[in-house]
């Protein structure tokens, strides 16, 4: 299955709310390593550093060039899903420093067995709390495109 395969980010305006849904042709624990695990995050999203592993543990997410976005785990079912609460409000072309709760959005990972791979549906919402609603919209909608095509080329290249 080619990268292109996957439909495209869906941007919901009205609930400030962006959806992808892909498939990957790997086992739901390398999904779930590469989606949970900091080392293997690293490896296609943003470089990440958190202090534990569970709900409530903390750290950032560093993309060069753009600097380090403050990340919470909120919650977390195993091999299942993970809800990242981030400060990543891209239409201030920089990184809010420190962790505010009142401008951040959220995003999930839910992952579903399927015949020969995972279906990850990632959603993230609370773009209302941002600066720039419409405009984190379709740059969210973007990099989950990015982001999550460059998942699926690492899990499904890798051995």
């Amino acid at each position: 299955m080619s990268m292109t395969a996957n439909e495209a980010s869906i941007a919901d305006v009205a609930a400030f709310s962006v959806r992808r849904t892909i498939r990957i042709e790997a086992p739901v624990s390398k999904v779930w390593a590469a989606v949970t695990e900091p080392e293997h995050i690293s490896l296609w999203f943003g470089r990440a550093d958190f202090d534990d592993s569970g709900a409530g543990a903390q750290g950032t997410l560093t993309w060069d060039g753009y600097g380090s976005v403050p990340v919470r785990i909120e919650a977390i079912e195993p091999q299942r899903s993970v809800t990242y609460r981030w400060n990543n409000d891209d239409a201030l072309g920089a990184p809010i420093p420190v962790f505010d709760e009142t401008r951040a959005t959220v995003f999930t990972f839910s992952l579903v067995e399927t015949h020969g791979g995972v279906l990850l549906t990632v959603v993230e919402s609370g773009f209302e709390n941002t600066s720039d609603p419409a405009f984190n919209l379709e740059a969210h909608r973007e990099g989950w495109n990015s982001e999550l095509d460059k998942l699926v080329a690492l899990l499904q290249s890798a051995p």
